[in-house]
């Protein structure tokens, strides 16, 4: 049965640990409860979620396949760019692999690309590397915007919230692949003259542009809906009160309080972006040749499957686990910030 202490325990245990992960947090000196902050709950919590620490490390891992591309070239002894079946004789026959399964062997890890003869490991992990930098970088000039504009919005109220709310609606109805479609050729003309070659910085800039032009609404509106019912508190009312400025407001009391979506949005994001930016490489509008990327080796497998699956079998299955294991980590993530929120 339970005693009363216990149960007034429970009762007003915020942390959702439970009796027992309380008990464990006791101080061993004195018996009192250690503190923690929200921030440490969060990590407990993320920590007890298998699915979640494993879909992390999964993430991680790729994030350092793309960050250590350069070395992981050195130690292969390979990099993307070599057309190594047409510089060596007997690795490709009609513009196949020569061997089975799509020319893997132990000089060749993930075989080789068909007509090319690249190195299929090695155009897979500098594919990864390019894909993954763009989201990260659309990822991030896309929640600050959504935090400038749906902070503000919530805040001030009034005309502000009225002409960011009615931006974030316009743009909301444009359909969003078919606009990446269109526009990237249109805002590349913008900057480079038809007989030019774009650069591939210019190329992976207007990437950036048209991705984040319609990427910050759904995070914005979310920002603003929960800044409108925190500027009613009382700790708002108190901060206006003592003279603070909206700035210090916004800055000290209503950020810290609307980072749990921010962070929880932000996982959901990126995936997102990985997606897009595969997609439109996919469709010719994305990065070209020779610069490696994901999404075209998508296209070039489209033209090379019915001779050798082997080479859609890679890039497809490094796809499909990078997104599910961000997914479900996005999943871990909102749970270990609402633990009374049910899977």
């Amino acid at each position: 049965m339970t005693s009363p202490s216990q149960t007034a325990v429970t009762q007003t245990d915020p942390s959702g640990l439970g009796p027992e992960g309380l008990r464990k947090v006791k101080d061993r000196k004195g018996g009192e409860l250690v503190g923690r902050s929200p921030g440490q709950l969060m990590w407990i919590r993320f920590k007890r979620d298998r699915t979640g620490v494993i879909s992390g490390c999964v993430v991680i891992a790729f994030f350092l396949i793309g960050l250590l591309a350069p070395l992981i070239s050195k130690l292969y002894g390979k990099d993307p760019y070599t057309r190594y079946g047409q510089i060596t004789p007997g690795l490709l026959v009609n513009g196949y692999p020569a061997q089975p399964n799509g020319g893997i062997s132990s000089e060749f890890w993930f075989g080789i690309e068909p007509t090319l003869g690249r190195d299929v490991f090695m155009q897979l992990v500098y594919g990864i590397r390019t894909t993954l930098y763009l989201s990260v970088a659309i990822t991030l000039v896309s929640v600050l915007t959504a935090i400038v504009m749906g902070v503000a919005a919530g805040y001030f109220g009034g005309r502000v919230d009225y002409f960011i709310g009615r931006l974030i609606d316009l743009l909301m109805a444009f359909p969003n692949q078919l606009f990446f479609v269109a526009f990237v050729p249109v805002v590349g003309a913008i900057f480079v003259a038809p007989e030019d070659a774009m650069a591939t910085w210019m190329r992976c800039l207007i990437l950036i542009l048209v991705l984040w032009f319609l990427g910050w609404m759904s995070l914005a509106r979310l920002l603003r809906g929960t800044t409108l019912s925190l500027r009613e508190r009382e700790f708002i009312d108190a901060a206006k009160v003592s003279g603070a400025s909206p700035a210090r407001i916004i800055r000290r009391e209503l950020l810290p309080n609307v980072m749990t979506p921010i962070l929880v949005q932000t996982t959901y994001m990126l995936p997102n972006f990985v997606t897009s930016i595969a997609g439109l490489s996919f469709l010719g509008v994305g990065l070209v040749e020779p610069t490696p990327d994901w999404g075209r080796m998508f296209a070039n497998a489209a033209d090379y499957y019915r001779n050798d699956i082997t080479y859609l079998f890679f890039p497809g299955i490094a796809m499909v686990l990078f997104i599910v294991a961000f997914n479900l980590l996005g999943d871990s993530v909102r749970d270990a910030f609402d633990p009374k929120r049910a899977r």
